[in-house]
C-alpha cells in the first residue's frame, strides 16, 4: 500500500523525468540546428500569411468570451468521463452474475469483485459475497442517486448554456438591434434676444 509519502515522492519523481527530458531536447536542439539567420527566416510568420501593418493591434473582445465560454463548458463536459465509468461498473453489479459463467461473460462473480475494489470497496469478512441480493440493491441504489447527480449537473450546465445564448455570447458578431436606441439630444436653440435686451448689448 503506498504511503503519503511515496505518492508524493512518484509525482516529484515524474515532474523531475519530464523537466530534464524537455530540458536536454532544448539543449540538444540548440547544439545541432544550424545558425543561418537571414532577413527572410528572421520575419514575423502569422500562418504563413505576410505581414500587413503594425503587430500592435487590439484583438476583438468576442474572440476572449468565445474562448473562456468554449474552456468553462469543456471542463464541465470532462466530469462526465469519470462518471460514466462508476455508473457502467455500479450497474454491471446491479445486473448480477448471469444463470450460466462462461470464460468469455464478463459479468460474472470475478469481473463483479474486480469492479467492487476498483470502486474502493475493500475485502472484509463482514462483505457480502458478489452475487448476493443486498450487493445488487446497493448497486441499483448508488445507479439512481449517480443518475439523480449528473441529472442536476446536467440541469445546471443547460441552464448556463441557456444564459450564455439569450445574451448573445456565442454570436461571433453581437446583435445590437435588440438594444433601444437611444434618442439623439439635440443642442438648445439660442432665444431671441427681447428689444431691450439688444440695446443694452449694444
Amino acid at each position: 500500500m503506498s504511503t503519503p509519502i511515496a505518492i508524493a515522492a512518484y509525482v516529484a519523481l515524474f515532474a523531475l523525468v519530464g523537466f530534464v527530458f524537455l530540458f536536454s531536447n532544448l539543449v540538444l536542439g540548440w547544439l545541432v540546428r544550424p545558425r543561418l539567420p537571414n532577413v527572410e527566416k528572421l520575419e514575423i510568420y502569422e500562418c504563413g500569411e505576410p505581414t500587413i501593418g503594425s503587430s500592435f493591434v487590439q484583438f476583438d473582445l468576442r474572440f476572449y468570451v468565445v474562448a473562456l465560454l468554449f474552456i468553462i463548458f469543456d471542463v464541465e463536459v470532462a466530469f462526465f468521463f469519470p462518471w460514466a465509468t462508476v455508473f457502467g461498473k455500479v450497474t454491471q453489479i446491479a445486473a448480477g452474475p448471469p444463470a450460466t459463467v462462461s470464460a468469455s461473460d464478463l459479468t460474472g462473480p470475478a469481473t463483479t469483485a474486480a469492479h467492487l475494489r476498483e470502486l474502493g470497496l475493500k475485502d472484509s469478512p463482514n462483505a457480502p459475497s458478489v452475487d448476493s441480493p443486498e450487493l445488487r440493491q446497493s448497486a441499483r441504489d448508488l445507479a439512481l442517486t449517480s443518475f439523480a447527480d449528473i441529472g442536476a449537473f446536467f440541469a445546471v450546465l443547460l441552464v448556463g448554456f441557456a444564459y450564455v445564448w439569450k445574451r448573445g455570447d456565442l454570436d461571433w458578431v453581437r446583435a445590437i438591434t435588440r438594444e433601444k436606441p437611444q434618442p439623439a439630444k439635440r443642442p438648445p436653440t439660442p432665444r431671441a434676444l427681447e428689444p431691450s435686451q439688444s440695446i443694452l448689448s449694444a
